[in-house]
């Protein structure tokens, strides 16, 4: 399907939807679109979306089909390169724990970090897949 752009929404289940507005919204400072307690929280991420549902209510669903998800899930915030350090010194002065850091065959760097839902989230230079 060429017709494809990109991906437009990229979603979490958290249970913890608060902790997920405190570190979302209050610590990386995304803007909340929509957030009903104990069901979900979205928030704008630059030009996509960030879907956070509770795994227990949105797997009783019958619309939107329903879904969930156990575990540590993992998704990668893409920064302009000019920005990719001062994007690391940011998320350590938030006293955000870098938890690795890999070269990639590109030479190009990405670094891992967890939400409080243990969440493997990842920022990667703009280009790290060309």
């Amino acid at each position: 399907m060429k017709e494809i752009i990109k991906i437009k929404e990229t979603c979490l289940y958290i249970h913890d939807l608060a902790g997920a507005r405190d570190f979302y919204h209050d610590l990386l400072g995304f803007e909340v679109i929509s957030y009903v307690p104990e069901k979900h929280i979205f928030f704008r991420v630059g030009g996509s979306v960030l879907l956070c549902f509770n795994p227990a209510d949105s797997k009783k669903k019958t619309s939107p089909p329903p879904h969930f998800a156990e575990g540590n899930q993992h998704f990668a915030f893409e920064v302009e390169p000019s920005s990719y350090e001062k994007s690391k010194k940011q998320i350590r002065e938030l006293g955000i724990a870098i938890t690795d850091t890999v070269i990639w065959q590109s030479g190009q760097e990405s670094f891992y970090f967890n939400d409080p839902e243990g969440n493997v989230l990842e920022i990667v230079p703009l280009g790290i897949w060309e």
